[in-house]
């Protein structure tokens, strides 16, 4: 393992059998939202990677297979009180190449990253946007709402099904609803108080920082994945 800008990096080759990209016939949980999972092939990926990442103690956050001349799978995973770290990533890395290996859901080679939300986090469950309450987000819905589709302003909680947002208008503080199902996207925005809750979390976490760098907080692990057919050439 290197570390190159304060992210833990490793890269191996991983052998792996062709087969189908997903099943005829797969289901997944109802309740996964697009925050989480966006495309078919991400929700299937996110049923079979869900528990293994749970069994080591940690959280899905958000998984993405990027296009590409090699596609990349691109694992968000944190602790369930946040500070996750370089040697997490590397767990989860190894655990999820193993699993992948056997199951083989992708059929073309592929480079996994494990990382950790970073700062800035995306903001993908219920539960995020009551933890995050009383800090800055921008929000996305996937329908205009009076308009607009686009938000920014102070998490002010939840309600039922909806996210609370404090925003200013003609100098006057207003609080909105918007229903957890419309945000198509949704980040916390980098601000001081923002910084200092991330610091926190590292330091209970035992992660040490010498010196603020945002790259510090998104640790990655990389691993390469190729067909079986190229492997036994």
């Amino acid at each position: 393992m290197t570390l190159n800008s304060g992210a833990g990096v490793h890269s191996l080759p991983t052998d792996k059998t062709c087969g189908p990209l997903w099943p005829a016939f797969c289901f997944w949980d109802s309740d996964m939202t697009d925050l989480i999972a966006k495309t078919a092939i991400d929700r299937r990926l996110a049923e079979l990677l869900t528990p293994v990442i749970e069994d080591l103690g940690f959280e899905l956050v958000r998984i993405r297979l990027q296009g590409g001349k090699t596609a990349t799978l691109q694992i968000m995973a944190d602790r369930p009180e946040g500070g996750i770290n370089v040697d997490d990533c590397a767990d989860i890395s190894t655990a999820v190449s193993a699993f992948l290996d056997v199951e083989d859901p992708l059929e073309d080679a592929y480079h996994l990253e494990v990382s950790s939300p970073g700062i800035d986090r995306p903001l993908t469950r219920m539960k995020d946007f009551e933890t995050f309450e009383g800090y800055e987000v921008r929000l996305e819905t996937n329908q205009a709402i009076d308009g607009r589709k686009r938000f920014k302003g102070m998490l002010a909680g939840i309600e039922g099904e909806e996210v609370l947002l404090n925003i200013e208008e003609a100098g006057e503080t207003h609080t909105i609803g918007l229903n957890f199902d419309w945000l198509s996207d949704a980040k916390l925005v980098l601000t001081d108080e923002l910084i200092a809750e991330m610091l926190r979390q590292k330091k209970e976490a035992g992660v040490q920082i010498e010196n603020l760098d945002e790259t510090a907080f998104d640790e990655i692990e990389t691993e390469s994945g190729e067909s079986n057919a190229d492997a036994k050439e």
